[in-house]
């Protein structure tokens, strides 16, 4: 009996064929309109956050750098603006994540993905660079037939241009981020100088690498293919979110303007021209429905109305519409006006949650000391016994002043009957409960302080150290510490 025929490996796997779609070319086709003038203006605004803020000076006194916005990872903190956040306050920025994270459900719930059509990083250069595109290759048409046409010395001599611009800007896209976490001015020169440091460098060459990749040849693959968030989003919005809509009911059948003059009541309002698809940056056709590669950025918006407009017909076969307003219009009712469509309790649940990370981190912000203290008690030895019986131990006290001056400052202990302290090159004969010490600005004071107290107390016996200020802010803080007296061990 003969054996049954073995199947085809490839047959079963796929792999005898290409396993994705190559991609194809997009180039989109310059438009104007409400929603393409909103992302000029969008685009002009991040990035000249982006690039200027390093340049933005701020005023904090002789003792601390006078960047606005700084991450100083040499002195380990955070300035931005009059806000300084030390490393043991991290929790701030961790906040400032979460409102970023909440504030992006916020947007989502209500009108779909704006973020990602708007204001998104790889959505700003690549806008960017597409304007480029349309400035060195010219139009739509202009860059497809420049494309597909043979490497003439014309494209040799375009696409070098191009590409120096795209590294130019990619390039400039690096050095301002590395700006962020020194003195701008001072970095510049020592950059230029070949003085930075080595990471300085590296990061610029990396950032430079993936702007000039992501930004000039990537592009719509990063938000179909790369990027999380259009997957996450979908649990985030429902029948009454804001989507860029095609209205089928009023568009299909397609028909050309000489079709439906000849047979009007056969025909939509589409008539088949694809400038929805010719001005889209990701290639789509919004005509076929929701999909993952549309960002809203409305473009298609834009370009439909204006044809529209053209051919006599009313605007808004394309528009910003809910599912259940596209229902609603379909059998003739009145739509839901967009301001209580947005006033929906989801979108008040995250926006809730969002104002209250951001009231509790105000009041936190505005309630901490700048007067700060660490006590450890030193355990070689645990304890140390004078000839007078006395009982002495030793502390390491950290003061940190977290103001921009200089600050004199009172070490008080309370709680330990009879005891006095001294630090280290003092003498018990000056010694007290309260000593006065300076501490530099923007830093961390380390003290040795002694204490003694007498010999017939209890094995272990619990006090307090704490700081306050003597000029100016008269808070601070306060730390427990144990005095070990013989029998303790």
């Amino acid at each position: 009996m003969a054996a049954a025929a073995m199947p085809d490996l490839s047959e079963l796997t796929g792999l005898g064929s290409p396993l994705y779609e190559a991609r194809k070319g997009v180039y989109p086709k310059k438009v104007d309109g409400f929603f393409r003038r909103f992302k000029w203006a969008i685009m002009a605004i991040t990035l000249a956050i982006y690039y200027i803020t390093p340049w933005i000076r701020w005023d904090r006194g002789p003792y601390a750098p006078d960047q606005a916005v700084l991450v100083d990872l040499a002195g380990r903190r955070f300035f931005m603006f009059q806000i300084e956040i030390w490393p043991h306050e991290f929790y701030y920025v961790a906040g400032l994540l979460i409102m970023a994270g909440i504030g992006l459900f916020v947007v989502t719930s209500a009108v779909g993905r704006a973020w990602c059509g708007y204001s998104c990083p790889q959505t700003v250069w690549t806008d960017l660079f597409q304007h480029i595109d349309r400035l060195v290759d010219g139009d739509r048409n202009a860059q497809i037939r420049l494309a597909n046409g043979p490497w003439t010395a014309e494209k040799i001599g375009k696409r070098t241009f191009k590409y120096a611009i795209y590294l130019f800007i990619s390039f400039w896209t690096g050095g301002a981020w590395i700006m962020y976490f020194a003195d701008a001015p001072t970095l510049v020169v020592d950059f230029w100088s070949g003085n930075a440091a080595p990471v300085a460098y590296a990061t610029v060459g990396v950032l430079t690498a993936t702007t000039f990749i992501f930004g000039g040849f990537m592009r719509e693959q990063v938000c179909v293919y790369m990027c999380p968030w259009p997957r996450i989003q979908t649990a985030m919005m429902d029948e009454k979110s804001l989507l860029v809509t095609y209205k089928d009911w009023r568009g299909e059948p397609r028909g050309s303007v000489k079709k439906a003059e000849k047979k009007p009541e056969a025909f939509g309002d589409c008539i088949d021209c694809n400038q929805c698809v010719a001005v889209c940056p990701t290639g789509i056709d919004i005509r076929e429905g929701p999909q993952i590669g549309c960002i809203t950025c409305a473009l298609c918006i834009d370009a439909c109305d204006q044809v529209m407009e053209q051919v006599g017909r009313p605007r808004g076969l394309i528009d910003y519409c809910t599912l259940d307003d596209a229902e609603a219009e379909k059998k003739g009712e009145e739509p839901v006006p967009p301001l209580k469509t947005l006033m929906r309790p989801r979108s008040f649940i995250y926006l809730g949650i969002w104002a209250a990370i951001g009231l509790a981190m105000l009041f936190a912000l505005g309630n901490r000391t700048r007067l700060d203290l660490a006590v450890e008690h030193g355990r070689n030895p645990l304890y140390v016994q004078l000839s007078d019986g006395w009982i002495r131990n030793n502390y390491i006290v950290k003061l940190r002043n977290m103001e921009n001056r200089p600050r004199k400052v009172a070490v008080e202990m309370t709680g330990l009957k009879g005891g006095v302290m001294w630090i280290q090159g003092g003498s018990r004969d000056a010694a007290a409960q309260s000593l006065e010490v300076d501490v530099p600005a923007d830093a961390i004071r380390k003290l040795q302080v002694f204490i003694a107290a007498p010999g017939n107390g209890p094995a272990k016996e619990e006090f307090s150290i704490s700081t306050r200020g003597l000029s100016g802010d008269k808070r601070g803080d306060s730390d427990a510490a144990k005095f070990e007296r013989p029998g303790s061990e």
